[in-house]
């Protein structure tokens, strides 16, 4: 990374940070925090005028603020903006390494990281865990893929954001990981607003339900664990639950909606997933045999 020499004393770090969303104004004032010369750079120059306040230096281009830094830190909407981004400063990437912190697939990170390289400059690739608000916590987390060693050559600057958790040379396995979680969290956060609304409808506020989910979502990683080396394994008895009682249960759920006034899509969504596993023969076996139905289903499409 660059450094600013002052007198007899160390050199500062220094980082430069393209996209000040929320996210990125997050992370340029963590830096500044820790003592960084920070310089920035957003489309829209306005979002960075209370940074400029703090300290930090605006550069007058993307190309200027790439020049100005070893690590240049992306925090941008998607891949398209980072693609846009990129290529207006394609002279200079040379010797840089970019960490690309937005969301996108793991494909298009390939792309990005291969894009680089092509062009002689560093990438590694993170996930972000956290809201702005957990940035510079130490119990956040970012998932980081990419060259081990320039991983490691960065990791004190890439933990001022967060902690952080590498995942492998692939630049695409920090965006795969990302991606399972927010399949996980987003099914998982609608499946309890769908429920909230039930409630509701019922005359049963959200703060009396709370408990009620809390003991739900508790009991969940009970279940995991003893389903995953089932599911590794391939072993999909029955012996526990069974497909075709999912099914009926989820239609109960279903139907409990519809009569409380509530849209009944999401539930019936689920049963048909259901049903498509009990009429291919899966009745009597676990729910957890959808692994492989939904694997199949995308190889069939």
């Amino acid at each position: 990374m660059s450094v600013e020499l002052t007198g007899g004393r160390q050199p500062k770090a220094s980082v430069t940070v393209i996209g000040l969303g929320p996210m990125g104004q997050a992370m340029a004032g963590a830096y500044l925090d820790a003592g960084y010369a920070v310089t920035v750079w957003n489309r829209t120059a306005e979002r960075a005028e209370r940074l400029v306040a703090r300290g930090v230096e605006l550069a007058p281009s993307a190309e200027a603020a790439v020049a100005a830094n070893e690590l240049v830190v992306l925090s941008l909407t998607d891949y398209d903006a980072v693609f846009a981004v990129l290529e207006s400063v394609e002279a200079v990437v040379a010797g840089k390494v970019i960490a690309n912190l937005g969301s996108d697939t793991p494909e298009r990170a390939r792309d990005v990281a291969a894009w680089l390289v092509e062009r002689g400059a560093g990438h590694l690739t993170g996930g972000v865990q956290v809201p702005p608000s957990g940035i510079g916590s130490p119990e956040s987390s970012t998932f980081y893929s990419g060259p081990v060693e320039l991983f490691q050559r960065h990791r004190a600057a890439l933990e001022v954001l967060s902690g952080v958790d590498y995942r492998g040379d692939d630049p695409g396995l920090a965006q795969l990981y990302y991606q399972i979680q927010m399949d996980l969290f987003w099914t998982s956060l609608v499946g309890y607003l769908h429920a909230t609304a039930i409630a509701e409808a019922n005359g049963i506020s959200a703060e009396e339900f709370l408990p009620y989910l809390s003991s739900t979502v508790a009991s969940l990683p009970g279940f995991q664990a003893f389903y995953a080396p089932r599911i590794a394994a391939g072993d999909h008895r029955g012996d526990v639950d069974r497909l075709a009682m999912g099914l009926a249960g989820i239609e109960h759920v279903r139907h409990t909606a519809e009569a409380s006034g509530v849209d009944g899509a999401l539930p019936a969504l689920l049963a048909e997933v259901f049903r498509r596993g009990v009429e291919a023969g899966d009745g009597a076996a676990s729910a957890t045999s959808l692994v492989g139905r939904f694997r199949a289903g995308a190889r069939a499409r």
